[in-house]
């Protein structure tokens, strides 16, 4: 339970909302839940829920909406491709499609050895500089801009170097 596990923490997460205003800590709760095994499920969202005075429904519709909450395991890195109108003419839908063939699996798929999961997404703010990626793991959230796949791979086989050790 994150309230057994974490009480510090959502305490402080909770004293930043008004009692009448507690479900405005959905989001920090869900991130915390997710810390440490990379998704939340559905125990998490159960007790987000409780806590936050919402439906379970409530707290799986923000999951499901936003590409930083997960409701199952996958990768320890997330590689999310942002395949929209603006990325998609600058090449990132060919770039997607070429580093699922080089890892061998499909968007949405994760490598055999469970590292990377990696996904289309829609506008992560770098239109300009396409084809581009955000990667979601241990070390949180960074950025890469005008990339290639190889250029990728490399990224990949040092994360992969990094978890070994």
């Amino acid at each position: 339970m994150l309230a057994e596990k974490y009480p510090n923490e959502v305490k402080k997460i909770m004293a930043k909302y008004p009692p009448e205003r507690k479900q405005s800590a959905v989001m920090p709760l869900l991130h915390l839940a997710q810390l440490e095994k990379g998704f939340v499920d559905r125990h998490d969202m159960r007790e987000i829920a409780d806590l936050c005075g919402i439906t379970e429904t409530d707290v799986a519709e923000i999951v499901g909406f936003y590409t930083l909450y997960h409701d199952k395991p996958e990768g320890k890195l997330r590689i999310q491709v942002c395949t929209d109108i603006a990325c998609s003419l600058r090449g990132a839908d060919q770039f997607l499609a070429q580093l699922c063939e080089r890892l061998g699996i499909r968007p949405g798929e994760t490598t055999p050895d469970g590292l990377v999961t990696v996904e289309a997404v829609t506008c992560l703010a770098a239109c300009n500089k396409a084809p581009m990626f955000q990667v979601q793991g241990p070390h949180g959230i960074s950025y890469h801009e005008n990339m290639t796949v190889d250029k990728t791979i490399e990224f990949i086989e040092a994360a992969r170097k990094e978890v070994k050790s």
